[in-house]
């Protein structure tokens, strides 16, 4: 009888012990993280299986940000690691870190970033997002954010602002080259920049002048996410015919004047801006040629992208096999090929603040215009 209860109370022992252990695989499985969207048995057919949210990570995926190839996400691959400077907005790893979304200090990228990210949904859906009240431009401008918002103005700021070519040529002969100028680059896709206008101080403002400041559209248009599509990324149009009769955002214009002195208004005010960045640089180009005497070569598709021909024969200077960058600025091509720069690197420009853009090109012109001895009134150019 002794053995029997022991026996009878080592199988119940038994048999509770298997229950807690199945207990707990079953508790261990439920908490656990599965990675693929997969259904508990087949077969079955993939379009069967239930994603949540999969349209918008199909259109994500098929998106710019998404790219994991293009040039802004591939470019640091044979390094095996992205510059700190660059991984805040070139991955979705370093956003967070930066912005101390990993747990780590906040403003700056303190770890080692691996290529292949992108920007990945936890770079907008990340609920530390409300936590971050600010972000700090190029200028040196601090501006209140609110969510999703610290992503969208945290990577489409620039790298530099007017203040960085101020420093750069302060107290220094606006005619005469210096060899120690080097062009200072906005950067890329600088719509938040353009945005803020005058208040941003993205661009070089030139003593004397004021600028228009953020873009205040009509609302409900009040935020990024206002116009583009969060996972597209692309314009959602419709909305803007409440208002406006066009074809497309680009033939939008409510302004009545001409402001590249073609006075067609019929067009979008794209037009207009297009065409005064277009004289600019032409402008830039004969000033180096006519009074710096060292002609300069624009290739919009090679960094420093403003290269030297110092012969003057149209071709970019090579030495050993590489091609010279321009190297022989004054104060006032500096300043001028900063402005162009920082109005064309922003493809909405017309949309994200047409008035700044306008006035830093007519205030870039107008300077060069007295050294090359253009008469402003000819040109026909309204600020």
């Amino acid at each position: 009888m002794v053995v029997s209860a022991g026996l009878a109370l080592l199988v119940a022992g038994g048999a509770v012990l298997a229950q807690t252990t199945s207990d707990t695989a079953t508790e261990a499985e439920g908490d656990a993280v599965v990675p693929f969207a997969l259904p508990k048995s087949g077969p079955f057919a993939p379009s069967e299986i239930n994603i949540e949210n999969d349209q918008a990570i199909t259109d994500w995926f098929r998106s710019a940000h998404a790219n994991a190839a293009a040039e802004a996400f591939s470019h640091w691959d044979d390094e095996g690691a992205i510059n700190a400077a660059c991984a805040t907005c070139h991955s979705g790893e370093g956003f967070r870190d930066f912005h101390g979304l990993d747990g780590t200090e906040a403003g700056v990228v303190d770890g080692t970033i691996d290529v292949g990210g992108v920007v990945d949904c936890g770079t907008c859906h990340n609920a530390g997002l409300a936590e971050i009240s600010e972000v700090t431009f190029p200028s040196g401008l601090v501006h209140p954010v609110q969510g999703v918002e610290a992503s969208c103005l945290t990577c489409h700021q620039g790298r530099s602002a007017g203040v960085d070519v101020k420093e750069a040529i302060a107290d220094l002969p606006t005619d005469e080259t210096n060899p120690e100028l080097r062009f200072i680059n906005p950067h890329y896709a600088t719509a938040a920049a353009t945005w803020l206008g005058g208040y941003g101080a993205a661009g070089y403002h030139y003593d004397g002048q004021d600028y228009s400041g953020r873009f205040f559209h009509a609302r409900p248009v009040a935020s990024c996410n206002s116009c583009h599509e969060p996972h597209t990324l692309e314009v959602e149009f419709e909305p803007c015919l409440t208002c406006h009769q066009a074809n497309s955002p680009e033939d939008i214009r409510i302004a009545r004047q001409s402001y590249d002195g073609s006075g067609d208004t019929s067009v979008g005010i794209r037009s207009d801006i297009m065409a005064n960045a277009d004289t600019l640089l032409e402008m830039i180009e004969a000033y180096t040629n006519d009074v710096a005497g060292a002609p300069v070569i624009y290739d919009g598709t090679r960094y420093p992208y403003f290269f030297a021909d110092a012969n003057g024969d149209a071709a970019i200077d090579m030495a050993d096999g590489k091609p010279v960058a321009y190297n022989s600025w004054t104060p006032r091509s500096l300043r001028a090929a900063f402005n162009w720069k920082l109005v064309t690197a922003d493809p909405g420009n017309y949309a994200h603040n047409p008035q700044y853009s306008l006035e830093l090109l007519y205030d870039t012109i107008e300077d060069l215009s007295a050294p090359l001895g253009i008469d402003m009134e000819e040109l026909d150019l309204l600020r």
